[in-house]
């Protein structure tokens, strides 16, 4: 059987279902290179003008190819614009058997099933290998940040919000009380996830506490694909202490306070100082020159009669 035109082929073995297909997953990050397993079991040399090797995905509910190996034709022009220039098959690999395709820069939008059809045309275009790749696209979050209210105020609650971007999938976000670590409850906490120009995922969460004398809270970022749990990495609000009753100044105000209770003390000691030596000089003053010994308070004198 022989088929010029590679539409027509084409359009043949995307009519093909993949229900006997045998089935893989593969997990890779946004931005990196994978690889799509599609192997044949035994280890024959093929030749290349034998086989037609086509590697499509249901997009939409519509097959689409990704890239395919055709004797003496290439893929260019049919395949799926979002894999121009970013698919391998490398021949010599399989002249073994080895059929896998090469993806390269992958993106959020390539998480998703990959099917691998091989035929012989020696064999009336009979089916050698069918294999469906699941790919699974992630991205690591950044470390979670989070803002906790500053200065004293009147509010009945104090909120706190926790940022973090650039992650994929849709995380699980939570919030902890790092005094025992224990997980607060969801009803405490609104959490909102937006898709960003990249694909990838932002996250704000809003916790709101009941005020109390002294508040620590962690903000968790979880990507159950990848396994990784960021309570490690969450940053922890400073420790919010409310103020003392009667005591609504501010640190900065207390300070003041504090600094003109010392120099008032201060301008007190130095007029007692002052006073003192005024009068030491006044007493010095009236006493006759090198007489100290005569400085003292005056005597009344005795006055005797004379002798006859």
């Amino acid at each position: 059987m022989r088929l010029r035109s590679p539409g027509l082929l084409l359009l043949l073995l995307g009519a093909l279902q993949a229900a006997d297909a045998r089935e893989q997953e593969v997990r890779a990050l946004v931005g990196s290179d994978v690889e799509l397993s599609c192997v044949f079991p035994e280890s024959p040399t093929f030749d290349l003008d034998d086989l037609y090797v086509y590697w499509q995905i249901s997009a939409a509910g519509h097959l689409t190819p990704v890239t395919y190996y055709l004797s003496g034709n290439s893929s260019a022009g049919l395949e799926d614009n979002r894999y121009r220039d970013r698919t391998w098959l490398s021949p010599n690999s399989m002249k073994h058997g080895d059929f896998s395709l090469r993806l390269y820069n992958v993106t959020p939008l390539d998480g998703q099933k990959f099917n691998c059809l091989v035929f012989r045309r020696s064999l009336q275009l009979q089916k050698i290998l069918d294999v469906v790749v699941t790919l699974r696209v992630a991205a690591n979050y950044s470390v979670p940040v989070v803002h906790a209210p500053h200065g004293p105020s009147q509010d009945a609650e104090l909120m706190f919000t926790c940022t973090s971007a650039n992650g994929y999938p849709k995380p699980k976000v939570y919030w902890i009380n790092k005094t025992d670590n224990s997980v607060l409850p969801e009803g405490l906490h609104n959490s909102t996830v937006v898709l960003n120009a990249r694909g990838l995922y932002d996250v704000v969460s809003v916790l709101r506490v009941s005020r109390t004398r002294s508040v620590n809270v962690g903000c968790c970022i979880e990507n159950v694909l990848l396994h990784q749990n960021l309570t490690g990495l969450c940053q922890t609000a400073e420790t919010f202490t409310t103020p003392e009753p009667g005591n609504t100044g501010s640190r900065t105000d207390v300070h003041r306070r504090e600094h003109g209770t010392v120099l008032s003390t201060l301008a007190v000691l130095g007029v007692v100082v002052a006073v003192a030596v005024a009068t030491g000089w006044v007493c010095r003053s009236r006493c006759p020159h090198g007489c100290p010994a005569r400085c003292r308070a005056a005597r009344p004198e005795q006055t005797f009669p004379d002798c006859v």
